[in-house]
């Protein structure tokens, strides 16, 4: 036995006792999604509960399974603040039992360092330790040099956990305490790609020069363009996510990473979520790295490779090509994550291209995403400055470079049938077009 294995021996514990490190008011991070540390949370909220611990703020990005800290009447004793709303926080937060930190998601990690104070405890879920002592953040690299700042550091060892490259270790020498969870880390099965995604993601396709760059978002459209980029070549990846397709793509020789002008022949991304054969594939494999999100959605880094394709969706956009992707109306769906990033990073890139791609309709045709003004009360997720190709299952139209009249009159044409009448109605009493 080496001395990190003997430190590792000295540092493990239960749940019950790791969680006596905690104290009322205490101001507790974590990395996000799958490496939210969930023995550790579930047994904070029994202590909490128990001994009546109040004031425990969590920050976590996009948790993916339904815990009890976020149970009603939990949040007098802990109250979770999202990064990045999901589906299993949106109600906490529309209920008030919960908030939403706006912030993009590359500029997280500065905001945290200059405007809150050092962190009490730092933990998350990582991969088992190392001959070395180190162990990886695993899917998940995005706030992890927060750490360097808490106060605590506290582990969840978990063997499932892949090792992954990169910017993503820490050492047993900085660590406070450990435990030990062999519970499958959470698989994510892949969203249904419909018609209309298929229409979407050809078009976007065929905007897509060989040797790109890609980041894809989350979502059947995403999934979509990736099923019809088989016949490319030399294809690169610099994400602030991961995706399942990226697996694919790999294995048909369309994804190479040889022509990026940084980290070249390695995937980039800062956190992974998906099937259980993604984790598998980034499991201790030298050509992909996970990085900080301060790095991996730094527009300016972003922009040193050629030809990058940023892909993202919406909730709705306006007549101006202002676009809301975080909430309906006033209510939050989700947050805006790196979109604005990397719309940005592709528009320095050189040849970069920048997509928003989404159906043209919500509640079976009922809805229009294209709409004259955004919803009272929605938020502008990226202004209409920033915004570039715009993609339905009607077309695709470039933004960039239009006036106001020839931006509603594109975007009226990306509408369903059933709705450009009115639009075109509610574009001549704007006085947007004569």
């Amino acid at each position: 036995m080496n001395k990190w294995q003997e430190m590792y021996k000295e540092k493990l514990t239960t749940p019950s006792e790791i969680v006596k490190h905690f104290k009322s008011g205490d101001f507790c991070i974590s990395n996000g999604q799958v490496t939210e540390p969930i023995a550790i949370l579930d047994a904070l909220a029994d202590r909490a509960k128990q001994e009546n611990l109040t004031g425990i703020t969590h920050y976590n990005l996009l948790p993916l399974r339904q815990q009890k800290y976020m149970e009603p009447g939990m949040e007098k004793h802990i109250r979770h603040i999202s990064l990045f709303v999901s589906g299993y926080d949106r109600e906490p937060i529309w209920e008030g039992r919960a908030d939403y930190l706006p912030s993009f998601y590359g500029s997280l990690p500065k905001m945290f360092q200059e405007l809150f104070p050092a962190p009490d405890v730092f933990y998350c879920t990582v991969s088992p330790m190392d001959k070395h002592g180190y162990f990886s953040f695993g899917t998940a690299a995005d706030l992890g040099e927060l750490r360097r700042r808490a106060k605590k550091i506290l582990l969840e060892v978990n063997p499932t956990m892949p090792r992954t490259h990169g910017q993503c270790f820490v050492h047993i020498s900085e660590v406070t305490a450990l435990i030990e969870n062999n519970e499958p880390i959470t698989e994510v099965p892949p969203p249904r790609i419909s018609d209309k995604d298929k229409a979407i993601g050809g078009m976007i396709a065929e905007e897509i020069p060989n040797g790109a760059t890609l980041q894809l978002g989350i979502g059947g459209i995403p999934n979509a363009v990736a099923g019809a980029l088989l016949d490319k070549k030399d294809l690169g990846v610099h994400s602030e996510m991961f995706c399942d397709s990226m697996v694919d793509l790999y294995h048909a020789g369309v994804i190479t990473n040889g022509c990026k002008k940084i980290n070249k022949g390695k995937f980039v991304a800062t956190f992974t979520f998906g099937a259980r054969s993604t984790y598998d594939f980034i499991d201790d494999n030298p050509t992909v790295e996970f990085y900080p999100v301060d790095y991996v959605n730094d527009p300016y880094v972003i922009a040193q490779n050629d030809n990058v394709i940023s892909i993202n969706s919406c909730m709705e956009i306006d007549l101006f090509g202002q676009i809301c992707s975080e909430s309906i109306g006033p209510k939050n769906f989700s947050g805006i994550g790196g979109q604005l990033d990397f719309v940005r990073g592709a528009m320095a890139s050189k040849g970069g291209k920048s997509f928003i791609a989404f159906s043209s309709t919500a509640k079976k045709d009922t809805i229009s995403k294209i709409k004259p003004v955004l919803t009272t009360g929605a938020v502008v997720s990226t202004t209409r400055n920033d915004v570039d190709y715009v993609v339905t299952e009607y077309g695709i139209a470039r933004l960039r470079g239009l006036t106001c009249s020839q931006r509603a009159k594109e975007l009226i044409r990306l509408a369903h049938p059933k709705f450009r009448e009115e639009l075109t109605q509610a574009a001549k009493e704007m006085h947007i077009i004569p």
